[in-house]
């Protein structure tokens, strides 16, 4: 039995995030049930695998045969160092960096952490953005793997409770550009419809419900339209629920391109590019700062929604202050 102080750099994170940070190879069923056993501890007490650990806290690893062995951690963790090509490839998309935090144009098609089947993540490569600081920063919020644009890490502990609170407390605000096949009615509008999480065997999903679903609000404005047949809109969400913005473009009839899980067929269209590629893009992120300046950062579009754009005449200027005045 080994008792371990969580460092600084993993301040913040969930448990079972520890866990996959430090012993990669425990699957996350035998952590649950080390967990409900109370063989692992968090300050002597019980814990469950989403809470949120801080630094100096003790947690108490159970013996873990070769996950726990000095030579199976550094294997492991050699397994996991960002590559050449990866470090790269993140640093240059980077978008911002100060002292306090920095700002990615995550690629789609890349997780933000690890789960089942999910080896290659942003969480595991976080490394190869230190630029010289001795910690690793740290992630703050999330985005679904094939969601591209504004990302935001921490890059020390107090930074990122900072930003944490900021993006808890709604005073950030994060506008989405999506294309969506057909266009809504009305153009501009607020989509208020609870969504409750429904676990299933293609993957968690979330489904209107009124009664027991967590409260879910976006705000939307239709840019511009290729006839009645694609759309592209502004979205800003009010609350952050998961796959909150997909849900409700296909709740207004008009599911965002490429989004089979909830526009099934119909969200891909022919003659249209790309059209099993998710077009959703966190394009802008407003930041309000401890010190009272406002940090305002926006991504390019990837080049599958680049392109989808010019097949259908958009132009990117159409998109500017949208939402400003909100």
């Amino acid at each position: 039995m080994a008792s371990v102080a969580v460092r600084g750099e993993d301040a913040d994170i969930r448990l079972d995030r520890w866990f996959k940070r430090h012993f990669p190879g425990l699957s996350h069923g035998r952590l649950e049930k080390l967990l409900r056993t109370g063989q692992v501890r968090v300050d002597g007490r019980r814990a469950q695998a989403g809470d949120r650990i801080q630094e100096g806290q003790t947690i108490r690893v159970p013996p873990l045969g070769d996950f726990a062995s000095t030579e199976g951690r550094q294997r492991r963790q050699a397994e996991l160092e960002p590559s050449p090509e990866d470090a790269k490839a993140l640093q240059a998309a980077v978008l911002y960096r100060d002292d306090d935090l920095i700002a990615l144009n995550k690629p789609d098609g890349l997780a933000v952490q690890g789960g089942t089947n999910t080896e290659r993540h942003l969480d595991a490569l976080l490394d190869a953005l230190r630029f010289g600081s001795a910690e690793r920063p740290r992630l703050v919020h999330r985005l679904d793997k094939d969601t591209s644009g504004v990302l935001v890490l921490g890059r020390t502990p107090r930074a990122t409770a900072e930003l944490a609170a900021a993006f808890r407390g709604k005073t950030t605000r994060k506008i989405y550009w999506a294309a969506v096949v057909g266009v809504p009615k009305p153009r501009d509008g607020k989509v208020d419809l609870p969504l409750a999480k429904l676990p299933g065997r293609l993957g968690e999903r979330v489904v209107p419900d009124e009664e027991t679903g967590k409260p879910a609000v976006t705000r939307y404005q239709t840019v511009s339209h290729a006839g009645n047949k694609v759309a592209w809109l502004a979205l800003m969400p009010v609350t952050g629920r998961t796959h909150q913005l997909r849900a409700h473009c296909a709740y207004l009839g008009t599911p965002i391109l490429g989004d089979g899980k909830y526009g099934g067929a119909a969200a891909r269209p022919d003659g249209v590019p790309e059209p099993r590629k998710l077009h959703l893009h966190s394009r802008t992120l407003i930041l309000p700062r401890p010190n009272g300046s406002v940090l305002r950062i926006t991504a390019p579009l990837p080049p599958h929604m680049k392109a989808t754009w010019r097949f259908f005449g958009f132009e990117e200027s159409e998109g500017r202050g949208v939402f400003d005045a909100e």
